[in-house]
């Protein structure tokens, strides 16, 4: 069973402790990351983290409903489209958790103690917001995330998610691993 509180088997007060949130999803720069990260702080005992994954972005149909001039017909409007989003994020989860859990597997191997590991998802359009919402939300200290190959159209458009960290992390320690 995955821990679902990034909290989860860190000790209370541990505030004092370095907190890591690293991005991982399917690709070999994840898995790389992990291994990297796990064996250079496997031994660091003031360090908590938690393995992210931001899931795929909700469809178009569940960011809003139609409408109404009925304040009652919108507040059931409202009510039916946060059910079916949660509906939505719960489904999800569960499809893309086995990501989650050969991530875990995966810095388990380096030795790092995984009664300090948590497992958290996310979702949003942005892959780079998401992780930047949760660290700011978690309190964390660093982030790491692995760089991408993307092709040349995506990245002019839109640049890697590390490059949008690059511009928008400030505060944050970003560790990116190739």
């Amino acid at each position: 069973m995955l821990p679902q509180d990034p909290a989860a088997g860190f000790s209370q007060g541990s505030r004092s402790r370095s907190r890591i949130l690293i991005g991982v999803d399917d690709s070999e720069g994840s898995a790389r990351a992990l291994g990297y990260v796990g064996n250079l702080l496997r031994d660091a005992r003031d360090v908590q983290v938690t393995l992210f994954h931001v899931l795929k972005p909700m469809p178009r149909e569940l960011l809003e409903h139609g409408g109404s001039e009925d304040p009652a017909e919108e507040r059931r409007l409202a009510e039916a489209l946060r059910r079916d989003q949660e509906d939505w994020v719960r489904a999800e989860t569960a499809i893309e958790s086995p990501i989650l859990a050969n991530a875990l597997e995966l810095f388990g191997r380096t030795g790092f103690p995984l009664e300090r590991v948590a497992v958290k998802s996310g979702c949003e359009d942005s892959v780079a917001h998401t992780i930047l919402d949760e660290a700011r939300s978690g309190g964390y200290d660093t982030i790491v995330v692995s760089r991408h190959d993307s092709n040349g159209l995506n990245r002019l458009m839109h640049g890697s998610v590390t490059d949008q960290l690059l511009r928008a992390a400030a505060g944050f320690t970003l560790w990116v691993v190739e």
